[in-house]
């Protein structure tokens, strides 16, 4: 493996990472600017078709002050070719709804491109894999953590959270 494999495959990853940075922190220039002009999102059967506007369709949950989501990438794999690669990865997700709390298990299966020098999603299809829905009992670890949860720091919706100030 050359060298240029290497950073190819660190930018494709971090390319993967700023995505559920996005997703979390409800950061849509950031979520946007991980697709490809023109590209296509399959999200497992409840959308279809163009990236931005599954973008679109999901802002408004995304950016909501009260949206509680963590997304974990793992199993990252890339097969490149050129100025094309086939990426396949594992999501673990929890979310917080108004039914409860929800842990999901997901894979990812992308084509990236080159494209300008600039890695992105060109085709993102998810592929759901387990689910596993919880009452919401938020205790912080039955009350170990922090018995008042008041001393807590918690992280924010986009631009408030510390990830984006200096």
């Amino acid at each position: 493996m050359s060298l240029r494999d290497l950073l190819d495959k660190q930018e494709i990853t971090e390319n993967l990472t700023r995505y559920m940075r996005a997703v979390d922190r409800g950061d849509l220039d950031t979520l946007r600017a991980c697709y490809l002009p023109g590209a296509v999102e399959e999200h497992g059967g409840v959308y279809s078709g163009p990236a931005e506007s599954y973008v679109d369709s999901i802002a408004r949950t995304l950016t909501h002050p009260r949206s509680v989501t963590t997304h974990v990438l793992s199993n990252v794999l890339i097969d490149l070719d050129g100025d094309r690669a086939d990426v396949e990865c594992y999501v673990t997700a929890f979310a917080r709804v108004r039914a409860g709390d929800t842990l999901t298990v997901a894979r990812m299966v992308d084509v990236f491109e080159r494209v300008d020098g600039r890695w992105g999603v060109r085709h993102r299809r998810l592929l759901w894999e387990w689910n596993h829905d919880m009452s919401t009992n938020e205790g912080w670890i039955f009350g170990l953590l922090a018995p008042d949860t008041s001393v807590l720091v918690r992280g924010a919706k986009f631009p408030d959270d510390p990830v984006y100030k200096p």
